[in-house]
C-alpha cells in the first residue's frame, strides 16, 4: 500500500532544485531532516529504514539530495562541507515557510560526512534546532563549531569502526550541550547486520521522540 503521507518535493536552494521525500504523520510535533554521507542520496536504504522507525514515533522526516546529480559527479563537491551546510540550512528555511511544517520542531540526522554538516547547521541555528543524531559521523570535521551546538546531541558509532570511534570520542568532549555517545558492539562503519541498524534506528527514534515537540 502506498504511503499516504509521502510527498515528493523539490527544494529550491542556491539557484538549484533538490529532490526530496517529505513524510509528516498526522499529529507530528517534530520533523527530522536527513543529511546523507558522500556518494549517497535520499534513496539511501539505511537512512530510509531509520526514517521509517522515526515516523512510527509520530515524527516527520525529510530525506533530500544535498547535491544535484551533476554536482554529485565531482568528488571535491561531495566533500564541500560548507556547501552541504548551506543546502541543509536552505532546506530548513524552506520547511519553515510551509504551512504544514512551519510549527514543527526540527532535528537533524547525519551520516558520515553528512553528520558534520548537521552539526554545523545546528551550531548556526542555535536554539532553533531541537536535536541532532550522528550515525558513524565524521563529526571531527565540525570540531571548530561543536562548542556552539545547543541542541541535545547523540553520537552513534560502531564498536569495530575504530578510527571513527576515536574521532567521535574526541569530538564528544568538545560538545557543551545535553549529549550521549552510544557504541554498537561489533558494528562496522555501515552497520551492515540487520540487528545493528535496528539498534541505530531505535536509539535515534528514542532521542528524537524525547527531544522534539
Amino acid at each position: 500500500m502506498a504511503d499516504k503521507t509521502l510527498e515528493s518535493v523539490t527544494i529550491p536552494v542556491d539557484g538549484v532544485e533538490l529532490e526530496g521525500d517529505l513524510r509528516v504523520p498526522a499529529g507530528a510535533s517534530g520533523l527530522v531532516v536527513f543529511a546523507h554521507g558522500s556518494g549517497s542520496s535520499r534513496k539511501s536504504p539505511r537512512n530510509n529504514y531509520v526514517a521509517e522507525v522515526i515516523r512510527d514515533r509520530t515524527v516527520g522526516t525529510l530525506l533530500f539530495d544535498l547535491l544535484t546529480e551533476q554536482e554529485d559527479e565531482t568528488y571535491e563537491t561531495r566533500f564541500d562541507i560548507p556547501l552541504l551546510v548551506e543546502r541543509l540550512l536552505g532546506a530548513t528555511e524552506w520547511l519553515r515557510k510551509r504551512d504544514d511544517t512551519k510549527t514543527l520542531d526540527i532535528g537533524y540526522f547525519g551520516s558520515s560526512t553528512g553528520a558534520s554538516a548537521a552539526l554545523l547547521a545546528a551550531a548556526e541555528l542555535g536554539d532553533e534546532t531541537g536535536a541532532v543524531v550522528s550515525r558513524g559521523g565524521r563529526v571531527d570535521l565540525a570540531d571548530a563549531r561543536l562548542g556552539d551546538v545547543r541542541a541535545p546531541t547523540l553520537f552513534i558509532v560502531g564498536g569495530a569502526d575504530e578510527p571513527v570511534l576515536s574521532l567521535n570520542r574526541d569530538s564528544f568532549e568538545r560538545l557543551d550541550c545535553e549529549k550521549s555517545l552510544e557504541v554498537i558492539p561489533g558494528a562496522g562503519h555501515l552497520f551492515e547486520r540487520p540487528d545493528e541498524l535496528e539498534d541505530v534506528a531505535e536509539l535515534a527514534a528514542d532521542w528524537f521522540e524525547t527531544h522534539l515537540g
